[in-house]
């Protein structure tokens, strides 16, 4: 009999009142084995359970529970999977994390392509993963949604570009998911003169026909890094190639729109900044499907900053602050930052924000996102610069949970090397209105 080891227990959880500790073991639920997490929240949505535990000393109990369908047990365990992750199997032309320099953590050079991790945190995934009992489980279970990587859905040209010979069958999964209640989300990482053009029109053509379950589209342009060596040859967006990409998308969200109430296509900011064009107003993202993989994200941001700023109106005291602090972005969002920075200090009195831009020369100069920054630019590039009372940084050039960037630069040595004190925030215009105004 399979068994899961369960690694905590939630205070004051159903699973805390039963007794069950950490170090018990879970054997089944209603009589079924669990080996991943797709089983454990199927089965765990039963309002009734029979659950079976075998405890650290052998013995075996079982708990007849009745609870909320959406009630969870309180169990924690040391695999979120309860199972292995599953790499991915392809070997895309496009793929960044093959252009990673040697000797960086060894995490970082993991390529998940799992479904669960889909379901579970957003992850995209290419599908060329899942078998035929996989696809009917997601159904059975109704896992939705599901995230996948797309790219095209030209069977020829998606078996180049995933150099895998069984990723042309894309469409037809998607449509197994759809027609059976699933949603979908898409992203599509466009390649000049590759999936772009006429095939960028065929692939959204293709995946906007299965609307409304195909609820999103994201298209974002390749990134490229200076360690490409024996990679397949990729151009890089310029200002004419990402207008013509930004020209061509608007055009079908303008027909979306017209007959399915959705623009269901989005472009990525990065175009919108390569383009040198103004963004979309924020009511153009509708629900901001896509705003993970860097849709919307400057649109919201100045959104949620004006409301953060609106609602201090209510506090005079903390319109009026005489301090100076200091951001750092990438250089991509550096204008954008800076008029938002502008926007705040004419409304809070006293408050000066010195915001500097970060080259990346770790990963090379045409990658210029904040989240791909490192230590070790943020240190050449501010080392001698004016940083004031305290240096504020987006908690995504970090690991998750944990004070480590992408190079092994800690926060800590973040403030030996520059002398101040480093703050995290997370991304989001209320988390930089309140650590502005809010000492740490």
């Amino acid at each position: 009999m399979h068994k899961i080891e369960i690694s905590g227990i939630q205070k004051n959880s159903i699973a805390d009142e039963l007794g069950i500790e950490p170090g018990d073991f879970l054997v089944s639920i209603n009589e079924q084995e669990i080996h991943d997490i797709f089983d454990y929240r199927f089965h765990c949505a039963d309002a009734r359970l029979i659950l079976d535990i075998e405890k650290k000393n052998g013995e075996n109990w079982q708990f007849d529970i009745e609870k909320d369908e959406a009630e969870d047990l309180g169990i924690e365990f040391a695999m979120p999977l309860l199972d292995e992750e599953k790499s991915c199997r392809n070997k895309c032309i496009f793929c960044f994390i093959d252009q990673l320099p040697k000797g960086m953590r060894q995490t970082l050079y993991f390529k998940d392509d799992d479904a669960r991790l889909s379901f579970l945190y957003g992850n995209y995934i290419t599908m060329t993963n899942l078998s035929e009992h996989e696809i009917d489980r997601i159904i059975r279970y109704r896992m939705s949604p599901v995230n996948v990587s797309v790219h095209t859905t030209n069977p020829e040209l998606r078996v180049r570009m995933l150099n895998n010979r069984f990723a042309g069958d894309i469409l037809e999964k998607i449509k197994r998911f759809t027609s059976n209640g699933i949603t979908v989300n898409c992203q599509i990482v466009l390649c000049p003169g590759i999936n772009d053009g006429r095939e960028l029109d065929r692939t959204i053509s293709d995946l906007t026909s299965l609307s409304p379950k195909l609820h999103s589209i994201s298209v974002v342009p390749v990134g490229l890094t200076r360690f490409r060596d024996n990679l397949p040859k990729l151009t890089p967006f310029n200002k004419e190639s990402a207008l013509g990409v930004v020209n061509q998308v608007e055009k079908w969200q303008k027909k979306l729109l017209d007959k399915y109430g959705s623009r269901i296509v989005y472009i990525a900011d990065e175009l919108y900044i390569m383009a040198e064009i103004p963004f979309p107003d924020y009511e153009a993202y509708e629900d901001f499907p896509q705003i993970e993989n860097g849709v919307g994200m400057v649109s919201a941001f100045t959104y949620e900053v004006k409301e953060a700023l609106n609602e201090l109106k209510e506090n005079p005291a903390t319109v009026k602050i005489e301090k100076t602090v200091s951001i750092a972005t990438g250089v991509s969002v550096f204008k954008h930052f800076k008029e938002i920075t502008s926007y705040i200090e004419e409304r809070i009195k006293g408050l000066k924000i010195n915001v500097y831009p970060v080259e990346n020369t770790f990963f090379g100069q045409s990658v210029t996102v904040t989240g791909l920054l490192t230590g070790f630019d943020l240190i050449r590039e501010l080392k001698d610069k004016d940083l004031g009372e305290r240096l504020l940084l987006c908690r995504n050039m970090f690991k998750a949970g944990t004070e480590l960037m992408l190079d092994d630069v800690t926060k800590g040595e973040l403030e030996e090397k520059l002398g101040i004190e480093v703050q995290l925030v997370d991304s989001d215009g209320h988390a930089l209105v309140e650590a502005l105004v809010r000492e740490p």
